[in-house]
């Protein structure tokens, strides 16, 4: 092994890794397994990144490739938050009959720590002094001005120095021990000292590697090694987490007055789709194949990257994210779901298409000809957004997911890119779509919009534009090929809504007693009456959102619905120019109630036996287990009363007994009359307990005939 040298120059250790860069690689390189042999420089071999794979569910797949020979090592360097996604899912492959062995890169641990694990310790950035008295006992060789000496570090210590006047300055002095003989050699006079051991030079030299690879703390360098002869072709492949490629769309509304061979109104659309990517990678994307998937593979973090040293698993919490934008729910019947932004809700209206080449001219005309030619004044016609885009990505079903491929993209670090992906006609009826949740008044400006294109449509923002004008914004949801999806981008103020009118009955049907209960079944119908008034020149066509009730509620006497989700129904409404028209939506539910007869009170079972829509041997029935528990109620009426009374006699004898204690003569007249009243009431309360008894039993009696009688009742 080639000795590398320190200058002596009176620094710290940290102060010579420039110097000493040129010594490291070999060292760094040396690999256990069939590596290239330590001690030489192996070949750095560049593999350029030449396919990317971005999912939306926040990865991408990076794919390298490139030439080696012989044995050799190429390193990839990655962020420090990205190792856990590499050690996860690095793939490589050596396609010429090569084969990799091993796969460096920095430990996780402190590098204080990586330090100490050293035969020499650089951790706290040692003077020379210091680091020569870690090497005691290593042999070296010393220049000092023109004499060399060898020798074995005995140690190194202070001494006072005189430089006149009586005055010392401490000066390192280092002391070698050369066969016999102790040499004394001030380390200032040193111009070089040679370490003799191969080892100790490695253990040094690899300390300086670590505390170097420690510099950048958010990028550590992955090396790859290549064991092979001749020239072969490898690749790299791994999964790391990327931004969410995104897109965004145009849709240019074709000229509602359009017709199609059929003489019939056929108006459509032309949508320009645009990937937005972002390469936030350390490499420059040149001429890669960039392909963009629709999917959402299951991908997590696991944590390979930090030493462990605890028995312990260490599991991290999983993160769920949530989608923001309001959007309208998915439907049947119709071809799927839509989606709306919360900003269309307060869109203004659509701007007005832009003059006309004619137009312009006269315009120009009477602003004194400053547009003085016919191709100045086409320059103020509608901007024709289609024309000029068309789109570079190819489209592919790949299993469950679907994919966009673009060719020879080239896109520097850190920076971001739109790509046109998609630039198709498809299919767009133009409509307002009214939610009384949404907007009382107006409904709003609106398309459904069916992916006749063979491509699917991602979630995203939609910008429209109408007559070669701003119309306003959308949003839409995932649209595979061949579904619709309803769109708003602006209020619709040249309709008025009154959706004010709604009422609801509540009517019995039938009704039965079972053992005593009566069943009622009543049927509950709501009525919501929508009327539009459509005060612009030209037809249209209301889409009517109108909620759905839960349950088993059902429509009755109402158009069918062209779309329904969990929600709403979807209704379509022509109103023609200058005209009004109304929807009437009824929905209806049979709901069964029940309760027993013998906990009801005469007023409910004298109104359900009033009911025509109930059969008449059951309210036959009713009437009966009334009058049963009217008598019954007469017979409690009666035991109150017997009641009533012993309290006013009780009463009235607690009176005139404390009136005879105020008597002291026996024979007075008032004496005798006073008992004589109590004699006449002991009487009274007797005969009114034996009644109450009469009464109490006889209201039992009939409490069991009643009891008896509905237990039996079956009816209806």
């Amino acid at each position: 092994m080639k000795n590398w040298r320190l200058m002596m120059m009176g620094i710290g250790i940290g102060a010579l890794l420039p110097a000493l860069a040129a010594s490291v690689l070999p060292l760094a390189s040396a690999q256990p397994g069939g590596g290239p042999p330590t001690g030489t420089a192996p070949q750095q071999q560049s593999l350029p990144v030449v396919r990317v794979v971005l999912f939306s569910s926040g990865v991408g797949y990076f794919e390298h490739f490139g030439t080696v020979a012989g044995n050799t090592t190429t390193e990839l360097r990655f962020k420090t938050a990205q190792i856990n996604d590499i050690l996860k899912s690095l793939v490589l492959q050596d396609m010429d009959g090569g084969k990799v062995t091993t796969i460096t890169y920095p430990s996780q641990d402190p590098i204080s720590k990586t330090l100490r694990s050293f035969q020499v310790d650089i951790t706290d950035n040692p003077s020379l002094a210091d680091l020569l008295n870690q090497l005691r006992g290593a042999k070296v060789k010393v220049s000092v001005a023109t004499t060399e000496l060898a020798g074995t570090i005995l140690g190194v210590e202070t001494k006072q120095k005189p430089i006149g006047d009586g005055k010392f300055v401490p000066t390192p002095v280092l002391n070698l021990l050369a066969g016999a003989t102790i040499r004394s050699v001030e380390l200032p006079d040193v111009r070089e000292l040679s370490l003799e051991d191969p080892q100790l030079q490695a253990e040094l030299t690899q300390a300086l590697v670590a505390l170097a690879a420690a510099r950048d703390q958010d990028k550590k360098p992955v090396g790859i090694n290549f064991l092979g002869e001749g020239e072969r072709r490898v690749r790299v492949g791994y999964v790391v987490e990327t931004p969410i490629w995104k897109t965004s769309y145009r849709l240019i509304l074709d000229d509602p007055k359009a017709v199609g061979e059929d003489g019939k109104p056929k108006p459509g659309g032309n949508l320009q789709g645009w990937a937005i990517v972002e390469n936030q990678t350390d490499n420059d994307w040149t001429n890669v194949q960039l392909s963009l998937v629709s999917g959402r593979p299951i991908s997590f973090v696991q944590d390979l990257y930090q030493p462990l040293y605890l028995p312990r698993p260490v599991v991290q919490p999983q993160l769920y994210a949530s989608l923001r934008p309001q959007q309208y729910e998915g439907g049947w019947g119709g071809g799927g779901a839509g989606g709306t932004d919360d900003r269309a809700m307060n869109a203004p209206a659509p701007a007005s298409p832009m003059p006309s080449a004619a137009r312009a001219r006269r315009e120009a005309g009477a602003a004194g000809g400053r547009l003085g030619t016919a191709a100045e004044a086409d320059e103020m016609q509608a901007l024709d957004a289609a024309k000029s885009i068309e789109s570079v990505a190819s489209a592919a079903q790949v299993g469950e997911l679907f994919q966009y491929t673009v060719g020879n993209v080239s896109l520097p670090r850190q920076k971001s890119a739109m790509i046109p992906i998609i630039t198709d006609p498809l299919s767009v009826e133009r409509v307002s779509i009214f939610n009384l949740q949404v907007l009382a008044k107006h409904p709003l400006n609106g398309a459904i919009l069916t992916n006749t294109t063979d491509k699917h449509l991602l979630t995203g923002p939609i910008t429209v534009f109408d007559g070669g004008g701003y119309a306003g914004d959308a949003q839409i949801d995932n649209v595979p090929p061949g579904q619709q999806r309803l769109l708003s981008y602006g209020i619709d103020l040249q309709v008025v809504a009154d959706a004010a009118k709604n009422e609801q009955t509540n009517t019995i049907q039938t009704g039965k007693i079972v053992r005593g209960v009566l069943n009622v079944q009543r049927k509950v119908v709501h009525k919501h009456t929508y009327a539009f008034e459509n005060k612009s020149p030209t037809n249209k066509t209301i889409v009517v959102e109108h909620g759905r009730f839960g349950g088993d509620w059902t429509l009755v006497d109402t158009p069918e619905p062209f779309e329904k989700t969990d929600d709403v129904y979807r209704f379509k409404l022509p109103v023609e120019a200058n005209k009004t028209n109304e929807i009437a939506i009824t929905q209806q539910i049979v709901q069964s109630e029940g309760f027993a007869i013998l906990n009801a009170d005469v007023g409910q079972l004298q109104f359900y036996s009033r009911q025509g829509a109930i059969p008449q041997n059951v309210r036959d029935a009713l009437i009966e287990a009334m009058n049963r528990k009217v008598a019954l109620v007469e017979v409690e009426r009666k035991i109150n009363e017997v009641d009533r009374q012993l309290q006013s006699i009780t009463q009235e004898q607690t009176r005139i007994r404390e009136n005879v204690r105020t008597i002291n003569d026996r024979n007075d007249a008032y004496y005798n009359r006073l008992l004589k009243k109590l004699d006449e009431q002991e009487s009274q309360i007797e005969k009114l307990q034996q009644d109450r008894a009469k009464l109490v039993a006889e209201r039992e009696q009939k409490q069991a005939e009643l009891e008896n009688y509905l237990q039996n009742l079956n009816v209806g």
